[in-house]
Formats: C-alpha cells, structure tokens, sequence
C-alpha cells in the first residue's frame, strides 16, 4: 500500500506547480519563478506543508540530470571539439576573473584568507538549471550568447574537480603529507571518463540495439533510465557532478541511430524533475536567515549580480562579441548556483567557514537564483537604450535581388544556404545579429546586415516577387510576424 505522506506531498508539489506555474507566466515573469514562489510558499519557512527539503531537493537533481544528457544528445563529439576553445576560454576566463575579484572584495572587507577563498570560488559559479531553463523557455539555446553561456556553465562543470582538490588544502592539516592522494583525486576521475566513453561504443549501443530489437518500448524507457542513473551516479562517487556525467553520456550517443528515441522517452521525466528542482529550491531558501537582516541579503545578493554581470559583459566584449551578445550573456548567467551549496557545505565540514557565515552566503545565492528571470525581464525592456548605439548601426543596402531569400542565418540558416549553394541557385540571405553576419562573411558568404521583420527591408531584397521565402529565425514570435508581412506583399 502506498505511503499516505507520499501521496500527500505529491498533492502538495502538483497543486504549487498548478497554481503558481501559470500565474507568474500570465503576469510575465517565467516558469521558474512561479515554481520559486510556490516552492517557498509550502516550504518549512512558508506554510509548512514541507519539511523534508534536503531528500527532495537530492532526488529532484536528477531533473538537471535528465536536461544535461538531453542538451548532450544535440551535440555530437565532433561539435564539442569545436566548443573546446569557448569551453576553456570564456570558462576559464569567467571563473578566474569572478573569484580573483569575490576574493579582493572579501579580503579588503577583512575576512580571513581561508574564507574569502572557499566564499569567492562558490559564488563565481552559475546555475546550469535556471540559465539553461530560461534560454530554453526563450529559444535562445543556439542563439551566441546561448552557446556562450553553455560553454561557460559546461567549465564550471568540470572545475569542480580541481576545486574540490583545492578546499583539501585549505585545511590546517593541510601541511601534512597527503599529496598522493590529491594526485589520485584527480587521476582516478580522469580514468573513469575514459572508462565511460569506452562503455557508450562498445556496450551501451549493443544493449539499445538488442532492447529495440525486442519490440518492447517500455524496456527501452527503462535502459534509457538507467543508463542516465548510472552514469550520473558513478561520477558522483569519484568526485565528479551528476550533471556533468550525463552530459558526457549524451554527448557519447548523439551520432547512434536511437538519439530521437532517447530524446522522445525522457523528456517528460525531465520537466517532471526540473519543475521539482525548482520547487525544492524555492523551499530551501531560508527565509529565517533572509529575516535576521533582510537589507543586507537583498544588497548582497544585489552586489553579487551587478559583479558577475560586469565581468561577463567585459569578458565577451574582450572576446570580440557583440554589446548586444554580451550583455544577453551577463545577464543569463550571473546569479549564483548550485554547486555553492557543495563548495560551502564543504568549507564548513572542513572547519574553514562557521556555519552561520554559510548559511548566510547559501541565502544570498538562493535569491540570486530567483532573480535570474526577473533580471531578463528587465534586461529586455531596457536594452534598446542601454544598446541605443548599436542599433543605430546602418542597414545594409542590397544591391540583388533573387528568386530565393533567406531570413536568418543561423545553424538551419547556414545548412540551407549550402543546399542552395550546392544547387547553384542564386538567394539573398538576411541575418539581425552582426556576429553571425562577420563570421558568415568570413567563410565567404554574401549576406546582408539587417532586421527582416521591417517591411522597408523586405522590399529591398525584393521579397514581393520572390519563389520563395525561406524563414530560419529562431525566434517564433518574429517569425509569425515576418510570415504576416510576406503573406501581404508578396506574390508567394
């Protein structure tokens, strides 16, 4: 017989869910903070109807679990090559620069060495679950900044190993000899990547072949299941996160022949956990610390955005992108994450930080988290004076006109256009974002500046005469707009 406290705690998360979910959406600010409020709402330090926030919030990671492999399904191995440069660039540059500059800031506020270390790294991190939730709400996955802010939160993924090395030599003990055992740290993770990738060719492939084989869909969902548990769980035990394990095994089976059906199977369990992740975030935000002085939280947790996002916007101005690029990148990524509640609960195992100074950072991130959406509601409605200057920037003028015309030059973009270069049919191709514009023209492309959905535009790539009008634009709303403006002036 099912347990009664079960079932009345999954009638509590489905009603916060039901309830919350669909207001904040109505009143435009996103899925996740409806599922933060309704999180904190039935939570110990709401109403109460939760109590057991640490078991929920380990069992609801397997959501960041599930969208990690399934962001690793979309990208083959050789593409993740093609990330190393991004991956190790702007990670390595992000998490450098956010700690090196938490760490001057703590130590001139006058706190102890040790502390200001464990505090600086935890918070230059970022949450891979509310950045990737809200690019994916947005469908600004494969958008620039989207690819960005991946690369950096795929780093901080693998920078938890070294810096889990590090906090061992933070300890008083730390003078004694124990460096063999670091180097093991290290190596042993290492070997159990390799041991992984290895399993995903050579056994993995054959065990999805067989199953399929038989016919038996529901089989199929559970290898899928466990394959993603496995691996996440075993990367876990040699020090590495579960996100970062299923990730690597999503990567590994992109180019098999089951990716769809993967990819069909679990992405109900994905939004089942994720929205649980959220909720177990939103009851674990502990309102008694944010009460005890709730300015200083809301100014710290001000502070720590406002650092974070001027160094990311630095960073991808200094990487050559674009202010609009970088200032969507800033914006997506600079609250704090989950992996400080690790590095901290750490810290204070290790008797470097007192519990209290952790609990007080844990709120600090907490709320940044529950910022992030709000943030980019409030990026989008000042961005068009923040970026005045480079919207002022002139429209090409297109000097052809062709029987074909391709709005948006993105990955569907860029494969149409080689299926019609390939063809020798002659097309105009338009692109909005001057980053994609400089690097299309840098394979020799011939493509024109400029925002499709302003009829003048249109009119001059001749769209009213056009064959055919090709939209590859990410954004739907834009999209269903240009599609209005063509229906009404051309002769499609």
């Amino acid at each position: 017989m099912l347990d009664h406290n079960l079932l009345i705690n999954l009638i509590v998360f489905l009603s916060a869910a039901v309830i919350s979910v669909p207001l904040f959406k109505r009143i435009g600010l996103g899925s996740v903070v409806g599922y933060l409020v309704g999180g904190t709402i039935i939570g110990p330090w709401g109403i109460g109807l939760i109590t057991d926030v640490d078991s929920i919030l380990h069992l609801s990671e397997f959501g960041v679990v599930l969208l990690l492999f399934l962001i690793g399904l979309e990208l083959k191995p050789q593409r993740l090559w093609i990330l190393r440069r991004p991956v190790f660039g702007l990670g390595g540059l992000q998490v450098i620069l956010t700690s090196l500059t938490f760490f001057i800031l703590l130590s001139l506020l006058g706190l102890e060495k040790r502390q200001a270390i464990v505090i600086s790294i935890s918070i230059s991190l970022s949450s891979t679950a509310f950045a990737l939730q809200v690019l994916g709400e947005k469908n600004e996955l494969n958008t620039t900044h989207g690819r960005s802010a991946f690369a950096i939160l795929l780093f901080q993924d693998l920078a938890i190993i070294p810096i889990m090395a590090t906090l061992s030599f933070l300890t008083e003990s730390s003078s004694n000899p124990g460096s063999h055992g670091s180097i093991k740290e290290i190596l042993f993770p290492i070997g159990t990547i390799i041991a992984v990738i290895l399993a995903g060719r050579f056994l993995a492939r054959p065990l999805f072949k067989l199953v399929a084989s038989s016919g038996n869909h529901e089989i199929f969902t559970a290898l899928s299941l466990l394959i993603v548990i496995g691996v996440s769980i075993l990367m876990n035990q040699v020090g590495l996160s579960m996100a970062l394990g299923s990730f690597l095994g999503g990567v590994i089976l992109a180019d098999s022949e089951y990716r769809h059906e993967l990819e069909s199977n679990l992405e109900p369990f994905k939004g089942l956990f994720l929205g649980l992740f959220f909720l177990a975030v939103g009851m674990s935000i502990n309102l008694g610390e944010v009460l005890k002085d709730p300015i200083l939280v809301i100014l710290l947790a001000f502070i720590l955005i406002l650092v974070k996002t001027i160094i990311l916007y630095f960073i991808g101005i200094i990487t050559k992108h674009s202010k609009e690029v970088s200032l969507n990148l800033s914006t997506i990524i600079s609250q704090g994450g989950e992996f400080a509640f690790v590095i901290l609960g750490v810290g204070v195992s290790l008797s470097i930080l007192p519990k209290e100074r952790a609990d007080l950072v844990i709120a600090v991130v907490t709320l940044s988290m529950g910022l992030t959406p709000i943030l980019g509601i409030l990026k989008d409605k000042t961005s068009k004076w923040i970026l005045k200057e480079d919207q002022n920037i002139k429209e090409d003028t297109i000097e052809e006109q062709n029987r074909v015309i391709v709005a948006g030059f993105g990955r569907f973009g860029q494969i149409i256009a080689r299926m019609l270069f390939v063809h020798k049919i002659g097309f105009t191709a338009l692109e909005h974002n001057p980053d994609q514009v400089n690097l299309a023209r840098k394979f020799g492309y011939k493509i024109y500046y400029g925002d499709a959905s302003k009829l003048s535009l249109l009119r001059s790539a001749g769209a009213e005469h056009a064959d055919l009008f090709i939209l590859a634009i990410q954004d739907i709303d834009v999209s269903v707009k240009i599609a209005e403006l063509i229906k009404k002036i051309s002769q499609i």
